[in-house]
Parts: structure tokens; sequence; C-alpha cells
């Protein structure tokens, strides 16, 4: 008994939590907590329940499922703490150890390794995903499905995220990618740009412009071959062993390039990457290689922010509102810099919403799997969003972009709002588009 004990401390990381003095800090900032007032569904009481485990009071570790499958993974509660627990740790730790024990039916067991092993990791397939999504749109059957009503029959209410999916290009406009292209005028840096893979299947065109912006501000850019998921999807779902075999493929790529840094423009993507020393510092062949990748890993907005943006049009009076990444605010800590290049904008009138580092609800996949959930966030989010009445939603993150596009449209606001990711907004103005 004392052997499986402490293999249990172990795997959940028992001795993490004892740097949590359930002081309660977490609290206000949890928007599972906020929404549902349950003390399991908040930070310290997620993490009493991993002590109580470790400590052998409980045996049935099913009682963790719901409280630990229903957490965003936003990591506010670590930016509150004022003992610095390590809940980020905790929780990949703890979605890991239950996954290795939970029993998946099969048709679900399938299509998480599809997704995991198979699609997300693999630029062709992702390539294939966004090819579809264009031709879905350009050959009629959209208009056919939408008018047969099937959408609302969809599992995991798929129905409702069809119709806020971004503009798709075309086949023979995502062949044509930018791949490399030099500074404008004075070089200052030589960039790496990480794709992504759900940013690059859905959202090509942001990745374009930013290639673009890069250039304008100064940049040599190089988008690095072999270069693949960051493996964060892997990491929130437990599957902690492949989000480290991703991490491995993408640091090997990146070596290959002489770079002053790696630029990524999701803050989902971004903190991941930022984490890599994290990921692997177990391991003694990477640690030192994980650690090097990190510290070079930067959001397109600090390089932007140091290099300075090219002429601006002016938007006068345009009112803007700006919806933080969780990950990009408490992980990577880049919380100023998008908002310092919205001010730069001519004209516009920026304004903080209320509760501004709360999470919208995406949170990766959550939206999907937790739909109820996430709407309920998502609901208390537009109501601070519509407060500031402004016309533009500005988002850093692909996962934020769309939810706060479904914020929109359940609000029926699209006549009157838009969302836009940060750099859509500044290559509008930069005359870039």
């Amino acid at each position: 008994m004392e052997a499986s004990l402490k293999l249990l401390r172990e795997e959940f990381q028992y001795d993490k939590t004892n740097n949590c003095v359930q002081c309660g800090y977490c609290l206000p900032v949890c928007p599972t907590y906020t929404a549902f007032g349950k003390e399991t569904h908040s930070p310290r009481g997620r993490i009493n329940l991993v002590k109580m485990v470790g400590e052998g009071k409980i045996t049935d570790l099913s009682v963790l499922e719901e409280p630990f499958d229903l957490c965003l993974g936003c990591r506010a509660c670590e930016t509150a703490c004022p003992t610095g627990v390590e809940y980020g740790s905790l929780l990949e730790a703890t979605r890991a150890a239950l996954v290795k024990r939970k029993t998946f039916s099969i048709p679900v067991r399938l299509l998480r390794k599809a997704l995991l092993n198979k699609v997300f990791p693999s630029r062709k397939m992702m390539n294939v995903t966004g090819h579809s999504i264009w031709l879905y749109e350009k050959s009629g059957i959209q208009k056919a499905v939408r008018k047969s009503g099937i959408m609302k029959k969809l599992p995991y209410n798929l129905g409702a995220f069809e119709s806020i999916m971004p503009e798709p290009l075309a086949p023979a406009e995502r062949g044509c990618a930018l791949t490399e292209i030099k500074a404008k005028l004075k070089r200052k840096y030589t960039v790496a740009f990480f794709t992504g893979c759900i940013m690059d299947a859905m959202f090509h065109r942001i990745n374009q412009l930013s290639i673009k912006l890069l250039s304008e501000a100064g940049c040599d850019v190089v988008v690095v071959p072999k270069q693949t998921c960051c493996g964060a999807l892997h990491a929130h779902s437990g599957e902690i062993d492949e989000a480290r075999m991703l991490a491995k493929q993408n640091i090997l790529a990146f070596e290959k390039v002489d770079a002053d840094f790696v630029v990524n423009n999701a803050g989902g993507c971004g903190s991941m990457l930022y984490e890599y020393g994290h990921l692997l510092s177990g391991d003694s062949e990477w640690a030192g290689r994980a650690a090097d990748f990190s510290s070079k890993s930067k959001d397109i907005s600090q390089i932007l922010v140091e290099c300075g943006l090219p002429k601006l049009r002016a938007r006068t009076g345009e009112r803007v509102t700006y919806q933080r990444s969780c990950h990009m605010t408490n992980v990577q800590k880049v919380k100023q810099e998008p908002i310092k290049l919205l001010k730069q904008v001519p004209g516009i009138h920026f304004i903080e919403m209320n509760q501004a580092d709360m999470c919208c609800g995406s949170a990766g996949i959550y939206n999907i799997v937790n739909y109820d959930a996430s709407m309920l966030i998502l609901d208390e989010k537009m109501e601070h969003t519509k407060a500031t009445d402004a016309a533009v939603i500005i988002t850093t993150n692909p996962g934020c972009l769309l939810q706060m596009k479904l914020g929109i449209e359940r609000e029926g606001l699209k006549e009157s709002m838009r969302a836009l990711h940060l750099i859509e907004y500044l290559a509008e103005a930069a005359g870039i588009v």
C-alpha cells in the first residue's frame, strides 16, 4: 500500500500541493468557480482533491474527473496566487494520470488517436483540412447542408461553430504561401516563424499577414520546414508523452535555422513553446536545448513593439476593446504589448473591458467538449464586452477569435460588432491586407 501511495504522490505531483495555503485569492479569478460556485471547481478545491489522493484519503480517482475536465487551464490562479503554487504542472500531471486510467469508448478512442496522432501533427493533413473547408463553402455543399437543418443534429454542438468559420483560402493561394521574406529597409532581426497547425489550416491568411508585418517592421522571416504542432492540445488532453515528442520535433527543426527569435501569433501555441523548457526538464538530453528554445520564443506583439510598426492609417472614432488570451497573459506574461500596438493606430478609442483577464471559455477544444459550461462563461464575457460599446473586439489567439465571433452571433450583434485577430487589424491599418 505504501509503495502504491508513493507512486500516486509522484504521478500526481502531490508535493506541489503543499504550497497551497487555501487562502482563496484564486476564487474570484477562476471562471469555473465564478460560473458554478462549487469548491471542487475552484483551483484550491482541485488542489485539495490531489492532496487527498496523495494522502490516501481518496481512492476512487473518478471523483477527480469532472472537476479537472471542467478546468479551462487558463492559469489565472497562478497570477493571483501569493505563494507561487504551480497549478499548471499539477493540472498537467493530474490529467495525464487520469487519462492513463480512463477507459474511452472505441469511437472516442479512435477519434482521439486520429486527431492527436495523425491530423494535428501532420502539415499535409492540416492542409487537406484547409482545402476541405474551402471546397465545402465554394462547392455549394454548405448552402445545401444549412438548408437541410442537419447542422442542428451534429454532436458536440458543432453546428454552432460552422457558422463562424473563417473565410477559407483557395488551394492555389495556399500553395503560394510565403516561406521566406527579407526585411523592408534595414534588417533588425532574423526570425523563424511558427505557423501552428489549426492556425495555418483555418487562419492561413493571418499567418501570411504576420509574415508581411514582420518584414515591414524590419525582420528577415523564415518559415521553418518540418515544424509541427506545438503539442498544447495533447498536453491539455493528458497525452503528455505525445506533447514531449512534438516538442522535440520542433526544437530539432528550428535549431537548423540561425534566428534571433522564434515568433508565433497564437497565445495558446506561444505558451506551449514558452514552456518547452519545463516540459522537457527531466530529459537530460533535451533539457538544455528546450530551455534555449523557450528563451527565444516570442509573441509577435513583442517583436512588433520592439521593432516598430509601419505607418498606419487613421481609424478616427472607432471604439476598440481587447479580449486577452489567458495563456499569453498568465504563462508568457505578455500583457501590455498588444494594447501598445493598438494605441498606435491613429484615432481609435480604446476601451478596456471589465474583468478583461477572465477567460472567454474557448480554451483549446473546451468549448466543443464542454459546450454548456463554455457558453455560460462566454455569456458573462459578452456582457462585459457589450458594456464597452466597441465596434471591434481584438484577440490574439485563434480559439478566442472563434469564441468571440460565436459570442457576437449569439448576441445578435453581427451588424454592429466584429472580432479580429490583432494582426488582421494592424494589417488593415497598415494597408497591407
